[in-house]
């Protein structure tokens, strides 16, 4: 019997990597009806997360891969946090997924998407991660372009994306093995120092959407299925998160600053956005900053123990993945009803829609941090980490790292507050949409019951974070809602006071992908007319050399005569009579053979 009073059996199924069953899932899905498909693969991530709880800490699934030692199954608390919100998510996904009419092969290839996140979760070495981690690009990529259309050709640059990223992880992984001399997370903590973790924080940093390396992400998850967006959205941002943790676990300088500058890029870009998936997919760019503002705050705070900062950027990742995908789900659902893409053209439509706008809400009120909901113990959590670095004189002193996460935190009520806005109250539509389908409803407020209950039962979750957490503070301390309150009246004040220019300077202002996708996309034009073309000159070389040959072989004689030996009246004859060639060949065989044996 185990710790937890548990079977041998239950206690052996436990310790199976739950990427297995996931990927058994999505094939067993698609030969299924449609709906038993679906069935299947929402009982089987929730599996997932119901594993996580009863699994103590530990190493499970040690085997060797490729020849090297490898682990399968490392359970410790990042791991357990981030493996509970993707089996509440994927499970919610799922029955979202059913109730918009997605077909079970899109679901099997987000299932697939689904396994090798937890593979890269739950590795307990750099070497099968960054094999998950390839993975993860592939089956992502494979959702993306199976919905067609627009979603083809920004699938192509999401690959071109994740291809590089992931050369730069498996170079840094590499290097790691060369200075450690082994892949095992145990044998170093974090990724080795010097060429390692530059290469490393520039792999994963374009799986996080570092500033200059985020275009994947705005580009990409407004394009494919409703469905498939949600799944997009929250696992391979906040699983470069937890790999970013991994690398770096105690911290850095550099970390914590270029996330409080992703914090504010993304929420001024998203405030220029009128497509709403593209809104929130910039508010991915600028959530992931504050995660790694905490991660990286580790190596800078004084009084707090360090391990209170990294935990405080794994807990917002664990929120983040409960409203960030709860807000795909709602502004899916108008997408679905409408076909609308363009928030201006919407409007009214809390009226005919009040469970989606309900749903909304909880995510928005969520994402912002009010009190009450789970984004406001793990934004509190940062903040508070950011409130305690040590000074940074050259960067303007201790609180510059706070200040860029309130402007990103006033930003995202302004971005909220836009959304919500366009979408439910500006004007009156002309439509009647229908509100969600029964699967809608059933995934929105599932991921939306568990933000209210973290919100409030936050001590379990606090529980749940790496570091045994303990917050010195009451997070409903008058201090922490003063702070929310003065968010909330600077996000509305500020929404009125700005909404035109912003809607003026959304006409004129571009974000760096307006350089970038037509740089990529020509330099791989020239790339591939260079390669042709280099191909077409060797391959007319070669069949100019044979035809040559063939033509000198097929009359030497005039050949000869071409070269000024011999003429027509005094020719020079090429030839030999039987015997003088078979002499000649059987020469030139003994020859090869004599070289053959003693050469």
């Amino acid at each position: 019997m185990s710790a937890l009073g548990t079977p041998l059996l239950v206690d052996s199924v436990t310790t199976i990597p739950p990427f297995a069953w996931i990927a058994l899932a999505a094939f067993v899905v698609l030969f299924l009806p449609r709906q038993a498909g679906h069935a299947v693969a929402a009982i089987a991530t929730a599996l997932v997360g119901i594993q996580a709880f009863l699994i103590d800490d530990g190493i499970y699934a040690e085997a060797a891969f490729l020849g090297f030692e490898a682990v399968f199954l490392n359970v410790d608390p990042a791991s357990r946090t981030m493996a509970i919100g993707v089996g509440i998510i994927a499970t919610a996904a799922v029955i979202y997924s059913w109730g918009s009419e997605a077909s079970k092969v899109q679901t099997a290839f987000a299932l697939s998407y689904v396994s090798s996140t937890l593979g890269v979760i739950y590795a307990g070495d750099w070497l099968s991660l960054i094999f998950f981690w390839e993975l993860m690009a592939v089956t992502s990529t494979a959702l993306v372009w199976y919905y067609g259309g627009d979603a083809i050709r920004a699938g192509y640059r999401y690959a071109i994306a994740h291809g590089i990223g992931g050369t730069l992880l498996l170079g840094a992984v590499v290097v790691h093995y060369v200075a450690v001399g082994s892949f095992l997370f145990t044998a170093e903590p974090g990724i080795a120092a010097g060429a390692a973790a530059l290469l490393a924080a520039l792999g994963i940093g374009v799986n996080c959407g570092f500033i200059l390396l985020h275009t994947w992400i705005p580009d990409t998850y407004p394009r494919p299925h409703i469905a498939a967006s949600v799944f997009l959205s929250v696992f391979t941002t906040k699983t470069a998160v937890l790999v970013m943790y991994r690398a770096f676990p105690e911290g850095a300088l550099w970390l914590a600053y270029l996330g409080g500058s992703m914090a504010v890029y993304g929420v001024f870009f998203a405030l220029l956005q009128y497509n709403p998936r593209r809104l929130l997919s910039y508010h991915i760019q600028a959530q992931v900053g504050y995660m790694l503002a905490g991660i990286g705050a580790a190596a800078l705070v004084t009084s707090e123990p360090s391990s209170f900062a990294s935990a405080s950027g794994i807990a917002h990742a664990f929120n983040n993945i409960l409203y960030k995908s709860l807000l795909f789900m709602a502004v899916g659902v108008v997408i679905y009803r409408t076909g609308e893409n363009d928030i201006r053209n919407l409007g009214g439509l809390w009226k005919v829609m009040p469970i989606t706008f309900a749903a909304y809400l909880i995510g928005a009120l969520s994402i912002t941090a009010v009190p009450g909901f789970s984004g406001f113990i793990s934004k509190g959590m940062v903040l508070d980490a950011a409130h305690d670095v040590d000074t940074v004189p050259f960067l303007l002193g201790e609180d510059l790292l706070w200040w860029l996460l309130i402007i990103g935190g006033v930003g995202t009520f302004m971005s909220f507050i836009k959304l919500g806005y366009y979408i439910f109250f500006h004007g009156e539509s002309d439509i009647q949409p229908k509100d969600a389908t029964t699967g809608q409803i059933v995934a929105m407020f599932g991921a939306g019951a568990v933000c209210l209950y973290y919100g409030i039962a936050y001590g379990g979750f606090l529980s749940l974070l790496p570091g045994s957490v303990e917050w010195t503070t009451d997070p409903y301390s008058t201090g922490h809602l003063t702070e929310a309150a003065g968010l909330a009246i600077a996000g509305f004040v500020g929404f009125a006071l700005l909404k035109k220019p912003l809607g003026k300077l959304a006409h004129v202002m571009r974000d760096v992908d307006t350089v970038i996708n037509p740089a990529v996309f020509y330099t791989g034009r020239v790339f591939v007319w260079g390669v042709t073309e280099v191909w077409a000159a060797v391959d007319r070389f070669v069949m100019n050399t044979l035809s040559t040959l063939k033509r000198l072989g097929s009359n030497p004689e005039a050949t000869v005569r071409k070269a000024g030996f011999g003429t027509e009246s005094k020719p020079i004859y090429l030839r030999s009579d039987v015997g003088r060639s078979v002499f000649i060949l059987t020469t030139i065989m003994f020859v090869a053979l004599v070289v053959l044996l003693f050469g």
